[in-house]
């Protein structure tokens, strides 16, 4: 059996990224390590968790791609909610980037695009009606 466990976003500070999450998002911390290198969020059955970069660089010895505000790394993490235009200014309020504002898409699903304080790409999005 295969499952999807978890996604991990290697980060600069893990308690600000874990406080960001909290604030706008209202999801609380599920678990942090005693020296705060890796935390995660209670996400449900799948973990949203962050790591900092010494314990990425101890993981990866060959390196990676660090993702910052001005560039984020090519993955995003979608957040899914009834109100996306006032969780994207919740999120500008505590620190995120706009890369984009609020869109209505063809399909139904409003959709927008910003990078946290710690350079996690993150989509802001409504549920993405059936059919």
């Amino acid at each position: 059996m295969i499952k999807f466990g978890y996604t991990i976003a290697y980060v600069d500070n893990v308690n600000d990224e874990l406080t960001f999450f909290e604030r706008v998002f209202g999801i609380e911390r599920r678990f942090v390590t005693p020296d705060g290198d890796y935390g995660e969020l209670a996400t449900g059955a799948t973990v949203l968790a962050f790591a900092n970069h010494v314990l990425g660089e101890m993981n990866l010895p060959e390196g990676y791609v660090k993702g910052n505000q001005d560039r984020p790394v090519g993955v995003e993490i979608a957040m899914v909610t009834d109100d996306v235009n006032t969780v994207h200014l919740k999120a500008l309020e505590h620190g995120a980037r706009e890369l984009r504002g609020p869109v209505d898409k063809p399909w139904g699903q409003t959709v927008s695009y910003v990078v946290s304080p710690s350079g996690v790409l993150l989509e802001i999005c409504s549920l993405l009606k059936p059919g």
